[in-house]
């Protein structure tokens, strides 16, 4: 049976110099580690079994939930950054547990309706600190989520939940190197995962990507002239992409790690710049890819018709409950009572799914009424 104290040896003897090490790990409330998993290991599952890890399944990515069964959801964009985030570890020594324990929990501030509900929440709470999904997704592991009633919150180390803090870094320095990988499997898993799902529905064809390099050298290196694809070339493709951006990542992070000289991981959040990277030409290629989603994809008038149905679902709920607090759940409501009542209110509705806000926003608006139109 492998002990914790092996698996952290075995941490030290493998990983890079500049990786960060379970052994090394602090929380805020101390506690005795486990036997058989290490620190690492433990912020991953604790985040695994949240409740908020399990609404994911019902989050938008960019189709609501109720559009197909086969689009990505919050849940499985979380999955593939997580799956990118561990192979990429893997290749440049980091240590892939960490990397998994952030990915897993990066995401969980996401309100439903995807980043059209992020940005009608933040309007909301404009005067009263606005709502940024990163900035929920610490919130939810350091206050909402209490498994244990000793203190609010998981108990996560502090290398994890500094993985969180993807924008406010005043006096925190770069995050870790773990941490900037995640950020790029992100994107890169975002990145391949819209194409896919925006081929797929319909909303972009193949002809329309035939205008991005990216594409073209991907269709080139697959044999293919992309006009039309079957459902088997648009696969092939996606895995093509995606294993063409990962190694991308990793032989760019690696040479700019080599050339900064960095050996610990200390050294790699005082360093002038990011060192996990893409190459320069390949940069270049994902803002041209970045451009397009947003042209033709986040844009397209079907998605735009989504954005709307959020705004007047979310600013509704808001509203109601701003006015009506009685009718939050009793957490919310004690909440609410013991102080911030937007905030709490806020809180409610970004733990919300998108089914679940569409059933509430419908439980509290009159139900539609016959019309007697001339037929």
């Amino acid at each position: 049976m492998i002990t914790r104290a092996q698996l952290e040896a075995r941490e030290a003897a493998t990983l890079a110099p500049y990786a960060a090490l379970s052994r090394a790990a602090t929380r805020e409330h101390p506690e005795r580690e486990s036997d058989t998993r290490t620190a690492f290991q433990k912020d991953r599952d604790r985040v695994l079994h949240t409740t908020a890890f399990r609404r994911l399944e019902a989050k938008t990515q960019v189709f609501l939930s109720a559009a197909g069964d086969h689009y990505r959801t919050r849940l499985t964009h979380t999955l593939e950054v997580g799956q990118v985030a561990r192979s990429a570890a893997l290749s440049l020594g980091l240590n892939e547990t960490l990397a998994e324990a952030v990915a897993l929990a990066h995401d969980l501030g996401h309100p439903p309706f995807g980043h059209a509900g992020e940005r009608v929440l933040n309007t909301l709470m404009a005067g009263h600190g606005g709502f940024n999904h990163n900035t929920q997704a610490r919130r939810i592991v350091t206050e909402l989520e209490r498994p244990k009633s000793e203190y609010a919150g998981l108990n996560l180390t502090l290398d994890t939940l500094d993985g969180l803090n993807k924008h406010d870094r005043a006096g925190l320095g770069r995050p870790s190197l773990e941490a900037q990988l995640v950020d790029a499997a992100d994107a890169l898993a975002y990145t391949a995962h819209d194409i896919d799902d925006g081929l797929r529905s319909g909303l972009i064809t193949p002809a329309q990507l035939c205008a991005l390099p990216l594409w073209c050298e991907l269709l080139g290196g697959a044999g293919l002239r992309g006009d039309t694809l079957t459902e088997r070339e648009r696969r092939t493709l996606h895995r093509r992409l995606l294993g063409t951006l990962i190694r991308d990542l990793t032989h760019a992070s690696h040479a700019a790690i080599e050339a900064s000289g960095v050996r610990r991981p200390e050294a790699a959040r005082t360093f002038a710049g990011p060192l996990i990277t893409y190459s320069p030409a390949m940069q270049e290629r994902l803002r041209e890819t970045s451009a397009f989603l947003r042209e033709n994809l986040y844009r397209h008038w079907r998605v735009e018709m989504q954005v709307e149905q959020a705004t007047r679902v979310l600013t509704t709920l808001f509203e109601a409950l701003v006015n009506r607090p009685s009718m939050l759940p009793p957490t919310f409501r004690a909440r609410a009572q013991a102080g911030d009542l937007p905030r709490a209110v806020c809180d409610y509705l970004a733990g919300m799914t998108d089914r679940y806000a569409l059933d509430a926003h419908s439980s509290i608006t009159p139900p539609a009424t016959p019309t007697l139109w001339p037929r």
